[in-house]
């Protein structure tokens, strides 16, 4: 038998390796950004984010796989906030390989935003709230991560009424009038995308750890 104690130390060295890459990461991209104010208000969700997952780590474990989408996402706006999403090298050998007129990294880490927060709700909504219904669940995820898109979207309006052209950088228009909508649609695209391809994994994962932690309690019992 498994004990629960099982869970918690996978949980555990996940958090170390996910807090160290993002802690290295972090520190390369913070010794000299492009701009120090965008770098900051970039990475925040990283910052927001790390307690939290400590904090929850022993009520609330995630699954393997939705830990390490929070970790590449982290890394994507990391990486985003050290050059400004308008400037990213990466974003622009894909503008030049593809052909695009304006660097997308930007339509990334706006993918990014509805493909990993899909998963995470996914969890919560299956583990805390027993959403059993798949039609209701793939509704409320697909509503949840475009409801993060459209708060995102209103930070960056607050961004730029509070610090006028100075927030250029952080929104990363590009001279797109529909910038916005956009970034909407990856969300749902990312959203859409993560519930077609990944459902059938994360429901491994989810029923491995239900099997070991039900597993643990009856030894405990």
């Amino acid at each position: 038998m498994v004990h629960p104690a099982a869970t918690l130390i996978q949980t555990d060295r996940a958090l170390r390796v996910i807090a160290a890459i993002w802690v290295m990461a972090l520190i390369a991209s913070g010794i000299a950004p492009y701009d120090r104010p965008t770098w900051f208000m970039e990475v925040l969700p990283v910052l927001i984010a790390a307690p939290v997952l400590i904090a929850t780590r022993n009520r609330l474990p995630l699954t393997a796989l939705v830990y390490g989408l929070i970790a590449i996402h982290g890394l994507i706006l990391i990486y985003g906030g050290a050059y400004t999403y308008a400037r990213v090298p990466l974003g622009f050998w894909l503008q030049e390989l593809l052909g695009f007129e304006r660097n997308p990294y930007d339509r990334l880490g706006h993918f990014a935003q509805g493909f990993v927060p899909a998963l995470v709700a996914r969890e919560l909504l299956l583990r805390v709230f027993r959403i059993e219904g798949r039609k209701i669940l793939n509704f409320l995820v697909i509503s949840v991560a475009l409801a993060i898109s459209a708060f995102y979207e209103l930070i960056e309006w607050w961004a730029a009424v509070a610090m006028g052209a100075g927030a250029d950088d952080f929104l990363g228009t590009q001279g797109d009038v529909w910038d916005t909508q956009w970034d909407m649609f990856m969300a749902l695209t990312g959203a859409t995308l993560a519930l077609l391809t990944l459902s059938r994994w994360h429901d491994r994962q989810l029923k491995n750890y239900n099997t070991m932690t039900t597993c643990g309690r009856s030894h405990n019992s």
